[in-house]
């Protein structure tokens, strides 16, 4: 099944022909709307199923033309991210694990808005990310019980400010704890969407394709087999050193050879194999500007460990 939240922040099931209502089943259990009801569906799914198939039936859907799909998760009390977690097509060896925190007051959902800060950044890179869905609360889960807790899949853009290296600071990455780090959790900064696919519809989560187009431009794609470490082994690093609860969200993350920057007026269409595609737009009260096209530059300083992504860039 695909959740969606939509219009008012209404829960509903995604069909091939649009959208069907299901706030009158997740009512009676405490939530209407908006992340709790959401959170509902993830921790009474078992009990819900047979009212959840009857809809996605015969239940009347409004056509998605129609409606506003919303982050089918607009508040999860955790955005846990992956850093540094691809091969980059087999360029680079598997490194320690490290990972960080997006604050999620940033997140937003299809249709949506990323603003720029008019802080003094090199560049604005879009991540396009499989994101995990968690449904079950933990804390020191093993990789032989991680994909126990996952609950579904949606997709993200994890939207990056790339500071300069003298203000970033070197050194290794932090593998011990997870930070919420700032340049990655300004407001707007977390792109989610367009739904939650429910794990039993993906055959196998890391053999699903990812795509970025900028204006129609293809900048990304690239498929979840070049994670340097699996979903199983993700999971039981980051629960850890964080717990997560039903709702919480873990950002796989990216291949950066197809990184290019974010700037005014831009129009970003993001695509995991499953949940789907939807569509954010950008704006930049500076309108700085940055060449247009794949990040180069960054690609290869990732490809080759040379430096942080970012440090050489600046507006033009």
């Amino acid at each position: 099944m695909k959740f969606v939240l939509y219009d008012d922040v209404r829960p509903g099931l995604l069909r091939d022909d649009g959208v069907v209502d299901i706030s009158g089943v997740t009512g009676p259990l405490g939530a209407s709307s908006g992340q709790a009801a959401m959170e509902v569906i993830i921790t009474n799914i078992d009990e819900m199923r047979a009212d959840l198939t009857r809809l996605h039936t015969v239940g009347s859907a409004v056509p998605l033309s129609s409606v506003k799909l919303q982050s089918p998760l607009p508040r999860p009390n955790k955005v846990l991210c992956m850093g540094g977690n691809y091969r980059e097509f087999g360029h680079r060896e598997a490194s320690p694990m490290w990972g960080f925190l997006k604050d999620s007051d940033s997140v937003i959902g299809p249709g949506d808005t990323v603003v720029l800060p008019p802080d003094d950044i090199n560049i604005f890179h879009h991540e396009a990310e499989l994101v995990l869905v968690f449904g079950k609360a933990s804390s020191g889960v093993s990789q032989a019980d991680a994909m126990e807790h996952v609950f579904g899949y949606t997709a993200g853009i994890d939207v990056s400010a790339r500071l300069p290296a003298n203000v970033r600071g070197g050194g290794p990455r932090n593998t011990t704890s997870m930070p919420i780090s700032p340049w990655k959790s300004f407001p707007t900064f977390c792109p989610l969407g367009p739904c939650i696919v429910t794990k039993d519809e993906i055959t196998d989560p890391q053999n699903l394709q990812v795509r970025l187009w900028v204006d129609g431009e293809l900048r990304v794609n690239y498929n979840t087999n070049d994670a340097a470490h699996s979903i199983s082994e993700s999971i039981e690093w980051v629960n850890n050193l964080e717990s997560f609860g039903p709702g919480d969200v873990l950002f796989m993350g990216t291949n950066h050879q197809g990184l290019g920057a974010m700037q005014d007026g831009d129009s970003i269409e993001v695509e995991v194999e499953g949940p789907g595609r939807f569509t954010i737009q950008v704006t930049d009260a500076l309108k700085r500007r940055w060449p247009k096209g794949v990040d180069e530059l960054t690609a290869k300083d990732i490809r080759d460990g040379t430096g942080p992504p970012g440090s050489k860039q600046r507006p033009l």
